[in-house]
């Protein structure tokens, strides 16, 4: 080998492993804060020579389209078949991938289903073909796999059943997690909307299955037939893996977002029934120009892109017509505590005034979209993060409600802290909003609006 050539390679190696040191150490430090090291969870089934290991789960639920995501132990070209017959007899088979080119993975099928229905009962099961692959002309396939459970589900729409429910802060905490989701199942829902925080900091996509698509709970089709939603919060953008969430909370399709929106691909606009849901991301908790994320974070002007997004979506006929108009977001937008820091002290988020050197609340955020919010009659802002329950009236220039939901604490000493589960259902042309109380299993609060004026 030449002496320049030997340098070269020597030098990238140790760079290499100095950077996995920096992560190993990165995750030995934050594990001692978790109660349940994700990135540890073995999917299921992985040993037992199967090709799919998880349930479905049903993800970014709109009007017209559909995600269906799995775990696979192998090299994969997951699919699904899907049609309006119990029986599957008019089902039409939609592969992993967009245009062009097939998704392979040995870690994660993802199944975009467009051109449905709205309002409209599908069924559907799930399957995938183990692939062999040597090179650009070495593939086969080398099995088949599918899942004999039919499932169901109905779309989005002006005529679905206007209920939702709202879950946040879950940390990877599954002994909150579990009657949590069992709550979630008692009610029904015709969709959820995971406010955020479902991880901690994530440096691997098996650590992201165990969260989303293999939990250690035992309702393992939680999200099979109910479907889910997803404004992220902080947590769900660090770690190298959560950079890339993606991979295994898709986004939706390049033609269900115009070009202008592309990196958009978390925020929702969905009408269900009576209501029309908003989601939104207020991202990070720490300015960009705080040093410990060493400027690898572009938050300020994602903000920024959402409100010509926001606008937009609220000019769409489905949503404008809604008789009630709900957002959603990770990091409250008020705060009436004068020392909760409001997200926008520069340039490293600390100042005396405040208690905490992170944002409690988010004034920027606020400031961008609480006017849109407010302009088009929002009755309901339902933010997370504070890991304590709150409900904030309409006051002032503030026209909506504000409600933030609890946090993963499932020890009754910490007074104050507790699970909640949001539920909201338009009854007797009324939207109630009840929160339940996890740890207690009682009703905390109810709610009610009247339709908004337009």
């Amino acid at each position: 080998m030449k002496r320049r050539t030997f340098i070269k390679d020597t030098a990238l190696l140790v760079a290499a492993a100095s950077a996995g040191n920096a992560v190993n150490a990165a995750e030995r430090s934050f594990a001692s804060l978790r109660m349940t090291d994700a990135s540890k969870t073995d999917v299921s089934g992985a040993d037992d020579g199967k090709l799919i290991v998880s349930a479905p789960m049903l993800q970014n639920f709109a009007e017209t389209s559909i995600g269906v995501a799995f775990a696979v132990s192998d090299l994969a070209n997951g699919y699904v078949l899907i049609g309006e017959q119990p029986d599957l007899s008019d089902a039409r088979k939609v592969k992993c991938g967009g245009y062009r080119l097939t998704e392979l993975s040995d870690k994660v099928s993802q199944i975009r289903v467009t051109g449905l229905k709205p309002s409209t009962k599908y069924y559907y099961k799930i399957g995938a073909d183990r692939i062999h692959y040597g090179g650009g002309y070495d593939m086969k396939i080398l099995g088949n796999e599918e899942d004999p459970r039919v499932y169901s589900f109905i779309t989005a729409g002006a005529a679905s059943k206007a209920k939702f429910c709202v879950i946040n802060d879950t940390h990877v905490r599954w002994n909150a997690i579990e009657p949590t989701i069992e709550k979630v199942s008692s009610l029904s829902p015709s969709c959820v909307i995971w406010n955020g925080d479902a991880s901690n900091t994530q440096e691997t996509i098996e650590s992201q299955v165990g969260i989303f698509l293999d939990p250690q709970i035992s309702r393992k089709d939680y999200a099979s037939q109910t479907p889910y939603l997803f404004c992220p919060g902080n947590h769900d953008s660090r770690g190298m893996a959560n950079r890339h969430l993606e991979k295994v909370w898709m986004f939706r399709q390049p033609e269900e977002r115009s070009s202008r929106d592309w990196d958009l691909g978390r925020n929702f606009a969905v009408r269900l029934g009576d209501i029309a849901l908003i989601g939104l991301d207020t991202a990070e908790d720490k300015l960009d120009t705080n040093p410990i994320f060493a400027g690898l974070f572009n938050s300020g002007e994602y903000r920024k892109a959402q409100v010509a997004w926001l606008k937009d979506v609220l000019k769409r006929k489905e949503i404008a017509k809604a008789p009630y108009l709900v957002a959603f977001c990770h990091i409250p937008l008020f705060d009436s505590d004068p020392t909760a820091n409001p997200g926008d002290v520069a340039p490293a988020d600390k100042d005396p005034r405040y208690k905490h050197d992170f944002a409690i609340w988010q004034r920027t955020c606020s400031e961008l979209w609480g006017p849109v919010l407010d302009k088009a009659g929002c009755q309901l802002v339902i933010t997370a993060h504070q890991h304590i329950y709150r409900y904030d009236a309409p006051a002032g220039d503030r026209h909506w409600g504000h409600l933030v939901g609890g946090g993963p604490d499932m020890d009754p000493a910490k007074e104050g802290r507790f699970p909640t589960v949001i539920e909201g259902e338009v009854k007797d042309r009324k939207l109630t909003v009840t929160v339940h109380n996890i740890l207690t299993g009682k009703v905390q609060d109810t709610f009610t609006f009247a339709p908004r004026k337009r």
